[in-house]
């Protein structure tokens, strides 16, 4: 896959289509997902067009600090005080489906393990 392939999250960040936008700042978007895997499910994404992370570069670092460090953010202004679960999927055996990379945030009850 091409870091230049166009996505459904390319149209989101440049606000083509519609989604429900809980979180923004310079670097990133974060969204309610449309097919929900919990009571509480937002996708956190990176503004630049990263394929996953295997694609990513060193000089990606910082920005992946950041997205980590955002999750805490997103979770708490979610009210996810008893704990969430971050997942990226990375490839089709990894069960990404949206060639850009993102990172699932669920929560809203107990989680079971394995996850699938």
């Amino acid at each position: 896959m091409n870091q230049n392939t166009e996505t459904i999250f390319s149209k989101i960040i440049r606000k083509e289509i519609p989604a429900n936008i809980v979180y923004e700042d310079d670097l990133c978007l974060a969204f309610t997902d449309v097919n929900p895997q919990a009571p509480v499910h937002i996708l956190l994404i990176p503004k630049k067009p990263i394929v996953n992370i295997d694609t990513a570069q060193q000089e990606d670092q910082a920005l992946l600090g950041h997205l980590l460090l955002t999750v805490r953010k997103v979770a708490a202004q979610a009210g996810l005080k008893n704990g969430y679960r971050i997942v990226m999927n990375t490839g089709n055996d990894g069960g990404q489906s949206v060639y850009h990379l993102h990172i699932h945030i669920l929560g809203g009850r107990s989680l079971s393990w394995p996850p699938g």
